[in-house]
């Protein structure tokens, strides 16, 4: 028994009812899309529309998060200056984290991908979408709000916004240099948001190539144990 006051409703209207097969259609489609989704290292200034990064982001902040308070922040940056302040900084902690902190077993699973302390991409790249979680917020009365399972929230609305970046014809790279405390300095945001990730954002060069690598099949990532009535 509900024993609150009884939230405000809204009818849905995202669902439309269809078949099994037009709906095993419509996932198989999109699967076939963003399989070829790749993470890309090399970036054409070609710069990006604005009205795309608004509605790709605008996805991003439609993600479910705990108590729907929504717990994130992005900021874009398209400054050449302020690209290279960050390139900048985060050479300086991924130099730091290849000659000293990375132990050797991640240093051989980079290995295969070629990647190393220069981050280029940081500066040819026409957009850096640096994302922060906020574990709590600050009232305009100085009281500070705890915000319920900010990670997992920002997780997964990080993941809407690289889709929504792929569907709409881009490329991105997830760049995490740690610590990434900088990112607070450059950006002007405040001490309790915590950066989560670096987006790099944009076209491919001409040129670009990526890894061959291998996808796990589906019965390594996922198990159908518990259809049908249980066995004895």
């Amino acid at each position: 028994m509900h024993n609150g006051p009884m939230p405000d409703t809204e009818p849905l209207t995202g669902y439309v009812p269809t078949s099994d097969e037009a709906i095993a259609e419509r996932a198989m489609a999109f699967y076939d899309s963003f399989r070829l989704r790749r993470s890309v290292r090399a970036f054409s200034e070609r710069p990006v529309p604005r009205a795309a990064l608004e509605a790709c982001l605008l996805a991003a902040g439609s993600a479910p998060s705990g108590a729907n308070q929504q717990p994130w922040h992005f900021a874009v940056v398209t400054d050449p200056i302020v690209k290279r302040t960050i390139r900048e900084a985060a050479e300086r902690e991924e130099r730091a984290f290849y000659d000293d902190r990375a132990p050797d077993a991640w240093l051989q699973a980079l290995r295969p991908l070629g990647t190393d302390a220069d981050k280029p991409f940081l500066e040819t790249a026409p957009v850096l979408i640096a994302i922060f979680a906020q574990p709590y917020r600050v009232t305009s009365a100085g009281e500070k709000v705890l915000h319920y399972y900010a990670t997992e929230s920002v997780g997964i609305a990080t993941g809407v916004l690289i889709t929504a970046l792929h569907q709409a014809g881009l490329v991105c790279l997830t760049h995490t240099p740690s610590p990434m405390g900088f990112l607070n300095e450059i950006l002007e945001r405040p001490a309790w948001e915590r950066p989560f990730l670096l987006l790099v954002v944009g076209h491919p060069a001409p040129d670009a190539r990526v890894p061959s690598l291998a996808r796990k099949a589906l019965g390594e990532i996922a198990s159908f144990r518990y259809e049908g009535p249980a066995r004895r």
